[in-house]
């Protein structure tokens, strides 16, 4: 049984759809949003209910469908926990394993093209015996890999993924690639180890010197697509693209959502500043990625004498600095002293815990833990 292998011309993208013959249970892997009818249509002719909607990393070149799957197929949404895709219903790790039917995915974590990337091993067992695929996004090609100079890409990282893992399963293993320019369906391991033209015969010191130097254009839409993906590709539900827009403001750079922020910190655009008191962060929660840095401070809500220094420090690359409060009111004081101070500076709507709703109850009408981003309990 082999996967039903899709492709997007504009993007050069394969979809997989993958499926248990008895059950008719479904998995679906990269999909594109502008082949949702397609993908739709697929899963209608083929009698198959797709129970998961699955992304090999947070793409740069297309926006997924998987949050549209989730809405118009019941499907629950999975992607590697290394990417923070906040939306995923499901954060996967390494080893764990993705039931359909009698059928099951194993997760293989190989990060490199991105620090969360994931591949998928899946074996089946017909009369002629075992057949085994491995689905590997961006990190292993027909021939090549994938590019790490963004989205925390490392070349040592993906030289590892390469050789100690995906080169480790058996090599009649079929290799379905995330993307092939040039009319290749697939590969395999055995052919990959003995002629990749980025990994044969290469020392890893030569492959991170080759990385280093591809000197390759900035993906087209990385700036639309990693927000989007970000969020399971949901900017295209009503009002979902204001999620992804800066709203004007007087005397700073402007308001944007928890979910743009986020995704400017992950692509390395800007920098996280949470200006809640030390209080605050130890007993409701923190973002581990972000840089503390108080607007007023414990006893007495003093204002915090340090803080112009810290925040003219924490700007001093040029980067964009995002805010977060408890609810959007002393990031915006803060963003606005931080302009003045000559740097780009945004506030987070609805902050770490959103406004109270009729019960006085935080954290239920928005926020950002509310939409499931990243953040920790002391």
């Amino acid at each position: 049984m082999s996967p039903i292998q899709l492709f997007d011309p504009a993007s050069s993208t394969f979809t997989y759809i993958l499926f248990d013959a008895d059950s008719r249970e479904a998995v679906i892997i990269d999909p594109v949003d502008h082949q949702l009818s397609r993908d739709l249509q697929v899963l209608r002719e083929h009698g198959l209910r797709l129970v998961w909607a699955i992304e090999t990393h947070a793409h740069a070149d297309h926006i997924t469908s998987a949050g549209l799957l989730a809405e118009h197929a019941g499907a629950r949404t999975a992607a590697p926990e290394g990417c923070q895709i906040g939306t995923a219903a499901v954060q996967l790790t390494d080893g764990q394993r993705l039931p359909f039917g009698s059928q099951q995915l194993h997760c293989l974590y190989t990060p490199g093209h991105t620090a969360g990337s994931m591949s998928y091993f899946w074996e089946t067992r017909g009369p002629h015996g075992p057949a085994r695929h491995v689905f590997t996004g961006d990190t292993l090609l027909i021939n090549g890999c994938g590019r790490t100079d963004f989205q925390s890409g490392n070349a040592e990282a993906l030289y590892r993924s390469l050789t100690q893992v995906l080169f480790a399963l058996p090599e009649d293993t079929t290799v379905w690639p995330g993307h092939d320019y040039q009319g290749r369906t697939h590969s395999s391991i055995g052919q990959e180890k003995r002629g990749n033209a980025r990994l044969a015969g290469q020392t890893p010191e030569q492959f991170v010197n080759t990385m280093n130097q591809l000197n390759l254009p900035k993906p087209q839409r990385i700036d639309e697509a990693v927000p989007a993906n970000l969020t399971s590709g949901l900017r295209h539900d009503a009002g979902g693209e204001a999620l992804l827009s800066v709203k004007p403001a007087a005397g700073y750079a402007g308001d944007v959502s928890p979910q743009l922020a986020w995704a400017w910190v992950q692509a390395g655009q800007a920098v996280l500043v949470d200006v809640r008191t030390d209080a605050e962060r130890a007993w409701v929660g923190f973002v581990p990625d972000a840089q503390p840095l108080a607007w007023k401070q414990w006893p007495g809500m003093a204002m915090n004498p340090d803080f112009d220094a810290g925040i003219q420090a924490l700007g001093a690359d040029g980067r964009k600095l995002v805010l977060l409060c408890r609810s959007g009111v002393r990031s915006v004081a803060a963003a606005q002293r931080a302009t003045e101070l000559g740097l780009q500076a945004y506030n987070i709507l609805e902050g770490f815990e959103g406004d109270p709703d009729a019960a006085a109850q935080r954290g239920k009408l928005g926020g950002w833990r509310f939409h499931g981003l990243p953040w920790r309990q002391s």
